[in-house]
């Protein structure tokens, strides 16, 4: 399935009415499976998506990089399954705390069983990254030049995993603000890039989940083009994530764990 299908319209304005054309993006349910049980169901575009089940199993738990052993892509009449094979160990460890969920496009929380996994203890990320104010400020910006999908459509969320000196190496776009991210965390994986060595970067607001995947991941950098909320700022506080936003014109936000971003340049308010 294509990510962006063309759609009829009739744009209407005090000049008068017209018929136009708009890009638009497609959406489409995807099963997550792990070893032929379906583990979640997330609207997404149907790019990527073996990018997309790496990353979704690693920063929900489901398994490490090295326990997935193939990931197959299959469409169906109904959708399309992402079929995850992992190792035995943590296909055991996963039908104690299997789940299924369906829900709006990219809701990371829909079909939890219980409030403990909706705030769920993280791993602490320590990571000594720094990155220069005139970067990381920059860094939301640099995103935009790799958003193809956006230009198109105006209707898709990206992330992108940002490098010192090197810029954007990388970026994943999706209806979904979460399956973006984990999207960019399943490319970043499979392409044994070290998620310490750069921050991960997201065109949308910083959410509770958003942080907890990034803390998954390992990465110990989240710049965002909105705000965070205070829940989210709980959550990197205790995970060891740095919290930035607003980055532009060389200012940026930043609300946890600051020693990560040098201010090497003024910043008058």
């Amino acid at each position: 399935m294509r990510p962006v299908r063309s759609i009829s319209a009739r744009a209407l304005g005090p000049e008068g009415g017209r018929d136009i054309a708009r890009a638009l993006p497609e959406e489409v349910p995807v099963a997550i499976t792990c070893n032929g049980t379906t583990q979640a169901v997330m609207m997404c575009s149907p790019t990527d998506l073996e990018d997309f089940a790496t990353g979704f199993a690693v920063t929900e738990g489901f398994a490490r990089l090295d326990q997935i052993e193939r990931v197959e892509v299959i469409d169906l009449p109904q959708g399309i399954e992402a079929r995850l094979w992992i190792a035995e160990e943590a296909a055991v460890a996963l039908g104690a705390r299997r789940r299924a969920m369906m829900g709006p496009v990219g809701c990371g929380l829909c079909g939890i069983d219980s409030l403990d996994q909706a705030l769920r203890d993280l791993p602490f990320v320590a990571a000594a990254l720094s990155l220069g104010l005139a970067e990381a400020s920059g860094a939301a910006e640099a995103l935009r030049a790799h958003q193809p999908l956006h230009d198109q459509t105006h209707a898709v969320h990206a992330a992108g995993f940002f490098l010192p000196g090197q810029g954007i190496v990388m970026a994943r776009e999706d209806v979904g603000r979460h399956n973006a991210l984990d999207k960019l965390i399943g490319a970043a994986l499979r392409a044994e890039i070290d998620p310490a060595c750069g921050a991960v970067v997201i065109t949308s607001r910083v959410s509770v989940e958003m942080v907890q995947k990034t803390a998954m991941f390992g990465n110990p950098l989240l710049i965002a083009v909105s705000a965070p909320t205070a829940q989210a700022l709980r959550s990197a506080e205790a995970a060891g994530v740095s919290v930035a936003a607003f980055g532009r014109e060389g200012r940026l936000q930043v609300f946890t764990h600051p020693h990560r971003i040098r201010e090497d340049q003024s910043d008058v308010a």
